[in-house]
């Protein structure tokens, strides 16, 4: 297997699983370079009859809690306003606008589940594995994969809720979002 292969298949893959994993922008690339880095120093080794992206959404997953470990060693404010993205120059400012409020909501919402109902609601919703993938690269029952996504569709929903709540407070009274 080809470490450039490897990289240029699966390198958007990486980095939104890192951000849904809960690394901050401003870290996402020093995150993304950690991940590849571990897959250069053990392709070797990789077995070929796993997945690549089950072993690599592993990878991600052991670099997200070391980001988030080391945040508060480092004295890192995280910003959650931070979510920037080019924006289609197509689109009209309000359009814009909408766009970054939703993504900013949709963070805010993954933020708020626990890091096992993150990672099986974002490989299975967003990322469209099956329960049984998840299981496999989880390591766990599959049971307990459509429990902890039962669970956490309920939270995301909860949380999606009272951010919008939280939001249309802050806006009447003229704080923003």
């Amino acid at each position: 297997m080809d470490f450039k292969q490897v990289y240029d298949d699966n390198v958007a893959f990486v980095w939104r699983s890192l951000r849904r994993l809960g690394v901050r922008e401003a870290g996402i690339r020093d995150a993304v370079q950690e991940v590849f880095l571990v897959v250069h120093r053990r392709l070797e080794a990789f077995e070929e009859r796993a997945r690549v992206r089950t072993w690599l959404f592993r990878i991600c997953m052991r670099t997200a809690k070391d980001q988030r470990r080391r945040a508060h060693v480092r004295h890192e404010v995280l910003d959650e306003a931070s979510i920037d993205r080019e924006e289609s120059p197509a689109k009209t400012a309000a359009e814009v606008v909408e766009q970054r409020e939703a993504l900013q909501l949709f963070d805010a919402a993954l933020e708020r589940l626990s890091l096992e109902q993150r990672t099986v609601f974002i490989l299975f919703e967003l990322e469209e594995m099956t329960g049984d993938r998840i299981a496999e690269c989880l390591e766990l029952p599959l049971g307990t994969v459509y429990s902890r996504l039962r669970l956490a569709r309920e939270s995301f929903r909860r949380a999606v809720l009272a951010e919008s709540k939280t939001r249309s407070v802050a806006t009447r009274a003229g704080g923003g979002p």
